[in-house]
């Protein structure tokens, strides 16, 4: 009887989310013209510069903010709990902070700033990096802090400096292998984030994928639900890459 619900669920699961993909799907591939079926939708995802350029801006962007919101994030984080755990509360509210604030708000609130960095950087898209590090940090601050947990950071960092290990050491190479799977699901949470933003790019005038996106969908709708799908079909492989990785990591900690 369980294996009998648990079935009914899995395919209602299946049902609910694979059938507006498979709408989506069937729609960028129907010729509105003829009737049939085509696959210009998916080839202007290439030939099309602005969309092409759109996608490239975007996928440097979410390289880019990964990039820096690790840079930051990891190591105030270990420094926090390992030589000021007073500052905790304070970390975690700092990142969690984007979440309560409106978009609109945080592009009027940084057009000043964005003037300086459009002065030393120039006017281009990249320059929103500095905003989705921002953005991201709620996201990547609740992977790293459940991965920190899980482990005894104190005893292994107290280990790694009695052998001579200088702290650079002692982060790369003993804290970061123990919270790979956390780094990987703040880096591809974040990665999800930065190629679904609209409203920041827009109303500061970038032209993002997701920007091109809507802007095609008035002209050219199928280019544009195949340019979605594609979005959605990229954040689900990095979902089963997470996944899979961590699943590998707990089978490795088992076997050890």
């Amino acid at each position: 009887m369980r294996r009998a619900v648990r079935g009914a669920l899995w395919t209602a699961f299946v049902l609910f989310f694979c059938f507006p993909l498979y709408a989506m799907a069937d729609f960028s591939t129907r010729n509105l013209m003829s009737g049939g079926r085509t696959g210009v939708a998916w080839t202007n995802l290439v030939t099309d510069d602005a969309l092409y350029q759109a996608i490239v801006t975007s996928l440097l962007l979410a390289l880019f903010t990964v990039a820096a919101m690790l840079a930051v994030l990891v190591p105030t984080m270990i420094w926090v709990r390992l030589r000021a755990p007073w500052a905790r509360g304070l970390v975690e509210f700092l990142c969690l902070l984007p979440l309560t604030i409106p978009a609109l708000v945080i592009v009027v609130g940084l057009r000043n700033v964005y003037l300086w960095v459009t002065y030393f950087l120039g006017e281009s898209a990249l320059t929103l990096t500095f905003v989705y590090v921002v953005l991201v940090l709620p996201f990547a601050y609740r992977a790293l802090d459940a991965a920190l947990s899980s482990i005894d950071l104190q005893t292994l960092a107290e280990a790694a400096r009695s052998l001579g290990a200088g702290w650079a050491t002692t982060i790369l190479r003993v804290v970061v292998p123990n919270i790979w799977s956390g780094i990987l699901s703040a880096a591809f949470i974040s990665i999800a984030v930065v190629l679904g933003e609209f409203t920041i790019a827009s109303l500061s005038g970038y032209e993002t994928l997701q920007v091109q996106i809507v802007a095609i969908g008035k002209t050219d709708g199928p280019t544009s639900v195949a340019a979605s799908l594609a979005v959605l079909m990229f954040a689900f492989v990095l979902l089963l890459i997470l996944s899979a990785v961590t699943r590998g990591r707990r089978r490795a900690g088992v076997t050890a």
